[in-house]
């Protein structure tokens, strides 16, 4: 599912426009335990529940494609007779009227959500009339097919801290009643999913909260699905392949920023900026051999690079834009301004030495005198002239660890 696919079932999840035939649940405890389970039918709920599990509805439906939002397939086995997809096909079918395929539902996703703590799993039903549309996406007044599908929202449930309240019955300030709270979903997905603006049973959209833990394992136990690795993951595989790389870690700061601009460059320069449904940018082995070159890599290195991505991403080259991280291009903005800077310092140093130098030296070429003198003041009383050999000469006294500037260089006598 694309954004545009994704938007397009969220926007529908508003009080006017909201379509849920039925919404059931199952509330677990920390010792996975079904302590209570909910069925209803949506529309019936009191306003203030139905915005409440319309905005936990919605949470499945939000962040960014790719990374909180990934397109799961189902592998071939899974969509025989007694496989995953098959059981969630019955399970739409049965428009959550079915309590034994509900309580099945329920252990699979027991057995299988890794979690510490307490959770309410939440599944929705939906029919969405979807219209045609034409080339400059105007509406026609007519159904291209109607797409039924199941949304599922796994939420943590926490105890309320504790704190003080108005304790009403006894007209008094007190400890507040502790109560378990529903939070945002961790994880969720839609199926089937609507890819092309069409139902598509042979994958479902899978929902992360957190794009540096999606759970793998839950979306090929639980949902018996290919797992995917999110954007986040890319990127962080692909940065620890580069700085690993290095042995000096200031090198290998420089060659990630340099690399991840040429990366940002190459994926501007291909994008389609028109196309809002253009295909990503791939980076094949070639391509980052390339951009490696042009960001001043040594060869061996690039080698070493270049091996490590093709165990990592395999069959799979990752997106460009997905390797782009601005953090890391800022950081080596500042740092390049900071080197910059400190040439810039050393420079002008340079150049304010040679010229004292010079400026000396033109002093002492303008005056008529052999000698110039600098003392410090309380050292003038102490200089006296004596005759030595038929030679007037300056006597100055000087302790053990004084020392005399001959024209810049530190001499001692």
């Amino acid at each position: 599912m694309n954004k545009k696919e994704v938007l397009e079932i969220k926007r529908r999840l508003t009080k006017d426009g909201c379509t849920f035939t039925r919404m059931c649940g199952c509330y677990v405890n920390s010792s996975k335990e079904m302590v209570v389970k909910i069925n209803q039918n949506f529309l019936n709920l009191e306003e203030e529940e139905f915005y409440k599990y319309l905005e936990i509805s919605k949470k499945v439906l939000s962040g960014t494609v790719g990374n909180n939002i990934l397109t799961l397939p189902f592998p071939t086995d899974e969509e025989q007779p007694g496989g995953r997809q098959q059981f969630l096909l019955g399970l739409r079918q049965s428009e959550l009227k079915n309590d034994d395929l509900l309580d099945r539902f329920y252990e699979l996703i027991i057995e299988n959500f890794d979690y510490v703590g307490n959770y309410l799993i939440l599944l929705f039903h939906d029919n969405y009339d979807v219209m045609t549309k034409t080339s400059d996406n105007n509406k026609l007044d007519e159904s291209e097919e109607v797409f039924e599908y199941l949304l599922c929202a796994i939420c943590p449930v926490t105890l309320s801290k504790p704190g003080l309240g108005y304790r009403e019955d006894e007209n008094t300030i007190g400890l507040r009643v502790r109560d378990w709270v529903v939070g945002l979903p961790e994880n969720g997905f839609v199926f089937p999913a609507f890819n092309d603006r069409s139902t598509d049973i042979h994958s479902i959209m899978y929902y992360c909260k957190n794009p540096k833990d999606p759970n793998a394992a839950f979306m090929e136990a639980g949902l018996g699905c290919e797992s995917q690795r999110t954007a986040t993951e890319k990127k962080n595989a692909f940065t620890d392949i580069v700085r690993s790389s290095f042995s000096d870690e200031e090198k290998a700061d420089v060659a990630l920023t340099d690399l991840t601009q040429a990366i940002k460059d190459y994926v501007d320069e291909n994008t389609d900026e028109t196309d809002s449904e253009a295909a990503p940018v791939v980076l094949d082995t070639q391509t980052f051999k390339a951009l490696m070159s042009e960001s001043g890599f040594e060869e061996s290195v690039s080698e070493k690079i270049e091996k490590k991505l093709e165990e990592e991403f395999t069959d799979n080259p990752p997106e460009g834009e997905y390797l782009v991280d601005s953090k890391i291009l800022a950081i080596g903005e500042q740092k390049r301004r900071e080197r910059e800077l400190r040439e810039e310092v050393a420079e002008l140093k340079q150049e304010v030495e040679e010229k004292t130098i010079a400026l000396e030296d033109a002093t002492l070429t303008s005056k008529t005198y052999d000698v110039i003198v600098r003392v410090k003041p309380e050292k003038v009383v102490e200089i006296k002239s004596d005759t030595i050999d038929g030679r007037k000469c300056l006597i100055i006294p000087m302790d053990e660890d004084e020392f005399l500037n001959v024209n810049g260089k530190n001499t001692t006598f």
